[in-house]
C-alpha cells in the first residue's frame, strides 16, 4: 500500500509554491497549523502516513498535534508512521550549551540526554534545543517513529520553484550593508558544518526512500546532520567582504572582529546520513568557490523583497 506524505513548509528554500507543486504531482494541502484540531483532523482523513515537518526549527509548538493524529492513523489502519522534524546545528552548538571539545557525532546515543540537560548561555537558544526532545518524546507516546534532522550553514541557489536564498548568509550579508563592514565574530577559529543545498534536499530524500522502502534506520533518538563537513567562519567572512567590496558594498575587503550572537562553534558531525547511503556531492571548500555567485544572489534577492531575507 502507498504511503500519503505530508511536507509542511514546503514552499521555501527546500521546496515551492503550492500552485506549482502540482507539477510535480504532488497536492497542496493548505491549512493552519495553528488550528490543532483541523490539521490533526486532516491528517487522519487522509491517512497521512508520513510526515516531514519543515516549518519551524525553533520550537515545539504545532508537531505534538501532528505526532498524536499520525499515532490514530497507525491504529486505524496498522501501518507504520512517520515523524520527521527539522532543527538547526546551533541546536547542538556551543550557542546552546553543547561540547565544543571534540567532534560530536550525530550517531552519538547521548545526544537526547545531552540536549536535555544542556544550559544553554543564550535564553533564546532554550526553546529550540528542548524541542528535539519534546518531539521524541511524543512520537515514543504514540507509537510514532521519529526522526531529528539538522540543517547547518546552508548555501547556494536554491533549484526549487520557491524560496532561493538560505538564511544564515542573508544575515551576513545585511549586517555588511548596515555597517558598510564584513564583521567576523568570535577569537579563534571556530568552525560550523556545511552543506550545500543540493547535498540537503538529497539527504531529506534518502531517509525518505528508506522509509518508503521499509527499511530500518535510526529512529527515536535518531538525528541526522546534512553537512559535507565544516568550514572555518574567517574563511567565510573573507570571502563575503571580498564579493563584497568588489561590488562596492563595504568600505574594504577585509573582515572586522566584532562580539555578537551570529557566528559560535558547532563540532555536530554527520556520519548517519553516509551509513544510510547518502553521499554529498559538494564538499565545504566549494562555498568559499562560489561565494561571490552567492552574495550575487542574497543582494539580488534583498533588493527584490525590499532588502528583507528570504527565510526557510
Amino acid at each position: 500500500m502507498a504511503h500519503n506524505i505530508l511536507f509542511t513548509g514546503a514552499s521555501g528554500y527546500l521546496g515551492g509554491t503550492g500552485h506549482q507543486v502540482k507539477q510535480y504531482g504532488a497536492e497542496p494541502l493548505v491549512a493552519n497549523l495553528n488550528d490543532a484540531e483541523d490539521i490533526h483532523a486532516r491528517i487522519v482523513d487522509l491517512n497521512i502516513t508520513i510526515v516531514f515537518f519543515l516549518v519551524d526549527a525553533y520550537t515545539a509548538k504545532h508537531q505534538p498535534s501532528l505526532i498524536q493524529a499520525l499515532g490514530q492513523v497507525k491504529a486505524k489502519t496498522g501501518r507504520d508512521v512517520h515523524f520527521l522534524n527539522t532543527t538547526g546545528a546551533k541546536q547542538f552548538s556551543w550557542h546552546a550549551g553543547m561540547p565544543t571539545d571534540a567532534p560530536l557525532l550525530d550517531t552519538n546515543p547521548d545526544l537526547y540526554d545531552l540536549q536535555r540537560n544542556a544550559k544553554s548561555p543564550r535564553d533564546f537558544v532554550d526553546d529550540p534545543v528542548k524541542a528535539n526532545g519534546v518531539v521524541i518524546d511524543n512520537a515514543e507516546r504514540h507509537g510514532v517513529r521519529s526522526y531529528i534532522f539538522a540543517l547547518c550553514l546552508v548555501y547556494d541557489r536554491g533549484e526549487g520553484f520557491g524560496n532561493k536564498t538560505s538564511i544564515q548568509d542573508v544575515s551576513i550579508v545585511q549586517a555588511a550593508q548596515g555597517a558598510r563592514q564584513v564583521c567576523a565574530v568570535d577569537a579563534g577559529d571556530p568552525t560550523w558544518p556545511v552543506c550545500h543545498v543540493v547535498d540537503t534536499a538529497t539527504l531529506y530524500l534518502q531517509i525518505l526512500r528508506k522509509i518508503l522502502a521499509g527499511e530500518e534506520i535510526g529512529y527515536g533518538n535518531g538525528y541526522y546532520l546534512a553537512s559535507s563537513g565544516p568550514i572555518a567562519w574567517r574563511k567565510v567572512y573573507s570571502a563575503f567582504a571580498k564579493a563584497l567590496f568588489k561590488r562596492g558594498v563595504v568600505r574594504d575587503d577585509q573582515p572586522k572582529q566584532v562580539q555578537v550572537l551570529l557566528g559560535g562553534k558547532c563540532l555536530f558531525t554527520a556520519e548517519h546520513g553516509y551509513q544510510i547511503g547518502w553521499k554529498p556531492e559538494y564538499s565545504p571548500e566549494h562555498m568559499l568557490e562560489v561565494a561571490d555567485e552567492e552574495v550575487e544572489q542574497i543582494l539580488e534577492g534583498l533588493q527584490e523583497n525590499k532588502d528583507k531575507a528570504n527565510i526557510r
